[in-house]
């Protein structure tokens, strides 16, 4: 059996940007419903449907129907590490208008990678736990124990990690930042604590994150990172 793997199906499932719209849009882990992706992408419910069919086809995304709804999801988190790398080497979407422009900025300042935190906040923390001793390698991300003491006093469910399925941390190549955040079951916990703090929170379309304002102090006063300010388009606390 060759090792060499055929990425001619995948090619053609990327190749449109209507479909390219859904993909970003569901890179933050979460569910959408047909009707929005076709608004986002604009185009109609039927186009939006066929360009769904083909990534459900492809392995990419997942559906779920609810009474006369369909949902859709990325197929895990492997496939949204994939397609993070993708954008290592993928041209940027064309911005256009202040608004578009000023989404890009936030978006590039903290998302969420499917389930964990990404973007210059994310890259961010994962450089001072690093130089703090919390966190060991680079390429490979371990969690030491100082970096569990010190987690857990930050509320992160560090034993529900530990203890999942899946390994506990990774390194993510982060495509806007160009350098690992932290990934794995402790990433997801980590995202999650930060979510239920209110340090950050979600933007109502897209998947960008807004950092509160309780947020950029809490990371400045305890890792010296500064954020641009909460967008002033959405609620911060």
């Amino acid at each position: 059996m060759t090792r060499d793997r055929d990425f001619t199906a995948l090619g053609r499932a990327l190749s449109t940007p209507a479909r390219s719209t859904f993909l970003n849009l569901l890179m933050d882990g979460t569910r959408r419903p047909a009707s929005e992706l076709a608004q986002a992408a604009g185009v109609s419910a039927s186009t939006a449907s066929e360009h769904l069919g083909v990534l459900v086809d492809a392995g990419l995304v997942t559906r779920e129907s609810r009474g006369r709804h369909r949902y859709y999801s990325l197929a895990g988190g492997e496939v949204a590490a994939a397609l993070e790398s993708l954008g290592m080497v993928a041209d940027a979407a064309p911005v256009s208008g202040y608004r578009r422009s000023r989404r890009a900025e936030y978006l590039a300042t903290a998302r969420f990678c499917y389930d964990h935190l990404a973007g210059r906040l994310g890259t961010a923390l994962t450089d001072a736990w690093v130089r703090a001793g919390w966190l060991a390698g680079r390429d490979e991300l371990a969690l030491t124990d100082p970096g569990a003491v010190g987690l857990r006093e930050l509320g992160v469910d560090v034993d529900g990690a530990v203890a999942a399925s899946r390994p506990t941390t990774r390194a993510c190549l982060d495509w806007t930042e160009r350098r690992p955040h932290l990934a794995g079951a402790l990433g997801s916990a980590v995202g999650t604590r930060f979510l239920e703090a209110g340090w950050v929170t979600r933007h109502r379309s897209g998947r960008g994150l807004t950092v509160t304002e309780s947020g950029r102090a809490m990371v400045r006063d305890s890792w010296a990172i500064t954020l641009a300010d909460a967008d002033p388009g959405h609620q911060a606390r």
